[in-house]
């Protein structure tokens, strides 16, 4: 699907909850010398402007990052991020997951990002340019399955379509299944929304009993605007590190804070 630009979305709270959690997860590679991989298979453009009148223009982002940013302990590795990419790009600026990873990662790791929409192609592979980052103009999944399993071997794949692909839905099991199969020590991150009208719940049953010591965690919230479908955001984890079930409970009382 080249028509989603998530510009009109990013930083509302399905994104918050996202990249709260993978950027502890990323910090939390980083603390061992050990290099690690990072791959994205739906990158999008990695660096929004919230000021701009696409992003007014559904006010997700007002009623998530503007509204929650100062909840964050200042050390969290969100809250750092956040910091850094406000310092470099101004005061509306919001870094999206690639934009995350850079500043979380180091010099010996390796970063691949995919993204099929050439114009979001092409502003990544501008915003991406300073870190080194090897960007795919090609789809996401067979990006992934090319490069599974990466050197290094350690490392973390986020899977966050737009689910604008109602098949994603159906797909996605046998997708993680196959990449698990093939790189079985990665961390592999899927992220799901929760609509009104549950579309993700036989993924999301699938899933479970397919990777029953996987991490599941999902936060509820209120619709951005009338009649705006999405309640809700779902972060599915193989190979959790860590402490990271601990950390999803730190982020979802946050949540709970909000309601």
């Amino acid at each position: 699907m080249l028509s989603y630009q998530h510009i009109y979305h990013a930083g509302n709270l399905a994104d918050v909850h996202k990249h709260a959690l993978l950027s502890w997860m990323l910090a939390y590679l980083a603390r061992k010398p050990k290099p690690f991989t990072y791959i994205e298979t739906h990158s999008g453009r990695a660096l929004y402007d919230l000021g701009s009148d696409p992003a007014r223009k559904t006010g997700e982002a007002q009623a998530g990052i503007e509204r929650v940013a100062g909840r964050f302990d200042p050390d969290h590795p969100y809250a750092r991020v956040l910091a850094a990419t406000r310092d470099t790009h101004g005061a509306h600026a919001y870094p999206g997951s690639p934009m995350i990873a850079a500043h979380l990662m180091r010099e010996t790791d390796h970063i691949h990002l995919a993204e099929l929409h050439p114009g979001e192609h092409a502003a990544l592979d501008l915003a991406m340019s300073p870190f080194g980052a090897k960007t795919h103009l090609r789809d996401g999944f067979e990006t992934a399955f090319a490069l599974c399993p990466p050197t290094p071997r350690r490392g973390l794949l986020l899977i966050d379509p737009s689910f604008e692909i109602k098949s994603d839905y159906a797909d996605l099991p046998r997708h993680i299944a196959k990449l698990h199969r093939a790189w079985n020590v990665g961390i592999i991150a899927l992220w799901y929304p929760i609509l009104t009208n549950a579309a993700h719940k036989d993924m999301a049953a699938a899933l479970t009993r397919s990777h029953p010591d996987a991490l599941h965690h999902q936060v509820r919230f209120a619709p951005a605007r009338p009649g705006h479908g999405m309640i809700g955001s779902g972060m599915f984890v193989l190979n959790p590190p860590y402490g990271a079930d601990e950390e999803a409970d730190r982020i979802g009382r946050l949540f709970a804070r909000l309601s």
